[in-house]
């Protein structure tokens, strides 16, 4: 059995950009040396481009010998690299083949072993994988949807189906979330929980986003006109959407090109990023509540809230996380949280929006804490275009 194991050094752009090339070019040399030190006399150890090297271990008795070279180089690695009064602590990700089990020729071998690395990067780096032919089926896998999804848009694949949103206290309908949808021409519908974070980790995420936010713009100003009262309608924005800085540009633009209220419009950001951006957040935020539109903390309660912050944020609505509700009323750690937030945003002159609610239970709960609204399968399912207009057209409270 051989063994092939690439490695990446994590991180080495930065530490480039940070300290220089001529450390850059250091850390390499000593990278080479300590992996000489670490393999046998008759393995090999090949730097093939950047911060990747190859080492290929040859005659193992058994698969399971290589992890004592892997762990070795994982543990060691930790230790400080000294040079030109630099002390760097960094880490590295591996991945791992062996022939003839995964792979016959050198290409695919590299192939497989470089896949496994890169599964071992997104499991949090400073780790290693072993190669499995599912990492090159979902390898593939990928390449193919992300090819899909940039032409979603102008094959008219992508749509919106909307969620009626409640108010508990009297009933009535307040507003409409739009939930966006890929009709796949092949492969059927596809879960957003799948290509959403494929969109956001291509840069695919902002061109989507704007098709959002006009097509559920141009909805609402024919249901205003046609007198469909749906309240407000609710649209997610990504963090990459504001990150890029034009979120006010655009969402001028779409009032004005669709002839919307800017009072019928509300916007959801997501707590993580605003939360790790919030200075940058806050001055778009502050000029888009500016224009009369309503805005809301998606999530709330799974990220890293800054209380600090959150007193800050110019926003009108906290939405509880379906986490936190789907447990009601048997967990006590969900129904305390789910009290708490309704508590702190009420304090804050929020309104407190719970999302995922299924059943009577879960709305007297919340009802009774005094949250303001809900949504959920207990109300209506996420309806496409004429059965959400039936339902508004129908519905007189429960």
């Amino acid at each position: 059995t051989y063994a092939v194991m690439f490695l990446d050094i994590d991180y080495f752009k930065m530490i480039n950009d940070s300290f220089g090339h001529s450390v850059g070019d250091r850390l390499l040399q000593e990278t080479a040396h300590r992996l000489l030190s670490y393999v046998r006399e008759d393995d090999s150890v090949i730097r093939i481009s950047g911060d990747e090297f190859v080492i290929l271990m040859e005659d193992l008795n058994r698969p399971e010998d290589a992890t004592v070279v892997v762990d070795k180089v994982i543990t060691e690695f930790q230790k400080e690299f000294s040079f030109k009064n630099h002390h760097l602590k960094i880490t590295a990700s591996m991945g791992i083949c062996f022939y003839p089990q995964d792979a016959s020729e050198p290409a695919e071998l590299l192939r497989n072993a470089d896949t496994a690395m890169y599964r071992a990067k997104k499991d949090g780096r400073n780790t290693y994988q072993f190669y499995k032919k599912e990492m090159t089926t979902n390898a593939f896998e990928r390449i193919l949807l992300e090819s899909s999804l940039r032409h979603a848009i102008e094959k008219e694949e992508l749509y919106l189906n909307y969620q009626p949103q409640i108010d508990l206290r009297n009933k009535k309908i307040i507003g409409v979330e739009v939930l966006l949808r890929w009709n796949h021409p092949s492969i059927g519908i596809i879960s957003p929980a799948k290509f959403i974070p494929l969109a956001e980790e291509s840069g695919l995420i902002t061109d989507i986003g704007e098709w959002v936010l006009n097509t559920a713009c141009i909805q609402a100003k024919d249901w205003v006109d046609r007198g469909i009262e749906f309240g407000r309608i609710a649209v997610n924005v990504a963090g990459p959407q504001i990150k890029r800085g034009d979120l006010v540009k655009s969402v001028k633009a779409n009032l004005e090109e669709t002839g919307l209220p800017a009072g019928r419009l509300e916007l959801e950001v997501t707590e993580g990023y605003i939360m790790q951006h919030a200075d940058r957040a806050i001055e778009q935020l502050n000029e888009i509540k500016g224009l009369g539109v309503t805005l809301a903390i998606d999530d709330f309660g799974t990220g890293y809230s800054s209380l600090s912050y959150l007193k800050e944020l110019p926003i009108h609505k906290l939405k509880i996380d379906q986490s936190f509700v789907q447990d009601i009323p048997n967990d006590q750690n969900d129904m305390a949280i789910s009290k708490a937030v309704i508590a702190l945003g009420t304090s804050l002159g929020l309104t407190v929006i719970a999302e995922g609610v299924e059943t009577q239970s879960q709305a007297i709960f919340l009802a009774e804490a005094d949250c303001h609204e809900a949504q959920g399968y207990l109300y209506s399912r996420p309806l496409d275009k004429d059965a959400v207009e039936r339902f508004l057209s129908d519905y007189n409270g429960m």
